[in-house]
């Protein structure tokens, strides 16, 4: 950090080069994605190479993370908001995130290859989508808790001052979600690395689509066998992982600080020196100055006018019965039709295939519910005991992004030499890995609501001399009960769409799987089986879909109702 004194230039120097340095990059990017369409990209497994690799790898997740918030804060805000909407909206969420990223695959790839055939730009954009579908359903779900959990004084104290819905949604429903949106936009890039080797170098039967990055890069080299590749691989992630995490996520937490629901500052307040930097920069506070104020300032003055002429005259009349009826039938029309093509491809299933997806379902289930259990026996008590120590919890967070963020394809081989010298099988290998792509939802979550735990509530159980037993009971599990429903839904829903690099692998020129519904869907889509991708892909959503029924959903309206932090 630069010191106060040090001339304003000096301060702003690494701000204009950074600057400069992403508006090449954007245009390297540009310029590659508009290049000649090539299906068999050769991944070079020089060193050298990483750095193009790793740049393209990092733009593809950046573009999919934002348009993972845009989508987040529109459908978020519609369910939590739109009570008839709401009925559909929530348990399609959960539908779209039980649906692994390779049962994505066929259609996004085909589509989009169909709508760019001579361009790059048509796998590229497939790609962004894929990697999109990874990281997109925890951040909903949190911004969807989160407005359902602000306090009912809260939403008064803006009726009495009349707010408009930007102003609702600019001061007051985005800052309180803020915090463990932030926290889910952090597991959820991890999610998108964690994914990347899938989303970069996939087969589709005999087509072998692939695209030059780190993902493809550690895919080559996990198929070849090359440990030294897949070191430097694993190497240069982890160099970008700490690095995004030093300039992005540490400052945004630290200045996310101010959202906190509380009437006492904390003791201890995260801190970061990039967000010093950018405080005290000329050139940041110039441009809020010149644009960003007075566009705020615009937007507040246009939709506060708009509520006050829509509340100064009459609700238009609902659009008539008919007109419903209307657009019910055009949009049920091609889904009746999907359904017809879907209900014959599944017909055409054979008693082996029906057998070995009967049999998946029941061994990844096992194996899921497994990982929750050991993933919360260890993060519920660490992501608490992190969460209540901002100091800690700059140092534990880019550790935990780097062991979130890396594939379980490029552990493999550390995991299959260890088991084979303990004895173990892939069995027991697929839980382990399993676990890694599981543990992380739940981990982030509770930190996220440990962090936001008031400090003057803390301070209470300081004044009564609580015990640790009473604690937990009175303060932290009731604090983040809405974070850890969160979690959990995402986790089972993560671990479902894991099992798919978890029980199947290519490694060394060999397929190593075990029994399981992950392996079913892996080996279709290598094949080209689209009956038993299909069939497999229901089964495992209406697995998820039935789990959050009857068990997640219930204790998430708990959540929004028992443990609402009210005043």
């Amino acid at each position: 950090m630069f010191p106060s004194s040090a001339p304003s230039l000096l301060r702003d120097l690494p701000i204009l080069i950074a600057g400069l340095a992403l508006f090449y990059g954007l245009l390297t990017f540009a310029r590659y994605g508009v290049g000649p369409f090539n299906t068999q990209a050769e991944i070079q497994l020089s060193p050298g190479a990483l750095p193009k690799y790793a740049f393209f790898s990092v733009a593809r997740i950046a573009i999919a993370y934002f348009l993972s918030l845009a989508f987040t804060l529109v459908y978020g805000y519609v369910a939590a908001y739109n009570a008839k909407a709401e009925r559909i909206m929530v348990p399609l969420l959960d539908i779209l995130q039980s649906i692994p990223v390779l049962s994505f695959l066929p259609g996004v790839m085909l589509g989009m290859i169909a709508l760019f055939p001579r361009r790059q730009l048509g796998v590229e954009l497939g790609c962004i989508v894929l990697i999109l579908t990874g990281q997109v359903w925890n951040m909903t779900f949190s911004f969807y808790s989160s407005l359902k959990s602000i306090p009912r004084d809260l939403h008064e104290a803006a009726e009495v001052y009349r707010l408009s819905w930007w102003q609702r949604l600019w001061q007051l429903e985005l800052p309180y979600a803020a915090i463990g949106l932030i926290w889910n936009s952090i597991m959820s890039v991890a999610g998108a690395w964690f994914f990347l080797m899938a989303c970069e170098m996939f087969v589709l039967g005999d087509r072998d689509l692939r695209l030059p990055g780190l993902g493809s890069y550690l895919q080559t080299a996990a198929n070849a066998g090359d440990t030294r590749s897949i070191a430097w691989g694993v190497g240069v992630m982890v160099a970008i992982i700490v690095s995004i995490d030093q300039l992005v996520w540490r400052p945004v937490i630290a200045w996310a600080e101010k959202f906190k629901f509380e009437q006492v500052e904390s003791a201890e307040p995260a801190r970061s020196p990039v967000l010093d930097l950018l405080r005290q920069s000329k050139i940041i506070a110039l441009v809020a100055r010149v644009s960003v104020r007075p566009a705020d300032e615009t937007l507040t003055l246009h939709f506060a006018r708009a509520s006050a002429k829509q509340s100064g005259h009459p609700r238009r009349a609902p659009l008539p019965p008919w007109a419903w009826r209307a657009f019910m039938l055009v949009g049920l029309a091609p889904i009746a039709y999907a359904t017809f093509r879907m209900g014959q491809m599944l017909l055409a299933l054979s008693g082996a295939e029906i057998m070995g997806i009967a049999r998946g379902v029941g061994a990844t289930f096992l194996r899921v519910e497994m990982a929750l259990v050991l993933a919360g026996l260890w993060t519920i008590p660490v992501g608490v005991y992190v969460g209540m120590r901002p100091k800690l919890s700059a140092l534990v967070q880019p550790l935990a992004q780097i062991a979130a963020s890396v594939p379980a394809t490029a552990l493999f081989p550390v995991v299959l030499l260890m088991l084979i010298r303990i004895g173990g099988g892939m069995g027991i290998g697929s839980m382990v890995l399993l676990l890694l792509g599981t543990q992380w939802y739940i981990l982030f979550n509770v930190i996220a609501g440990a962090s936001a735990i008031p400090t003057d509530l803390k301070e209470v159980c300081g004044v009564f001399r609580l015990g640790s037993l009473e604690r937990w009971k009175k303060l932290f599990l009731p604090g983040i009960f809405p974070y850890l429903i969160t979690g959990f839904i995402t986790a089972s829903g993560g671990a479902w769409n894991a099992s798919i690099v978890a029980e199947y692998f290519h490694f060394q020129g060999k397929t190593l799987s075990t029994v399981g519904l992950g392996a079913v869907i892996s080996h279709a889509t290598d094949t080209g089986n689209f009956r038993v991708l299909l069939a497999a892909t229901i089964c495992m959503a209406a697995m998820v879909v039935t789990l959050n029924r009857l068990i997640w959903r219930r204790l998430y309206g708990l959540a929004s109702t028992k443990f609402k932090l009210e005043t």
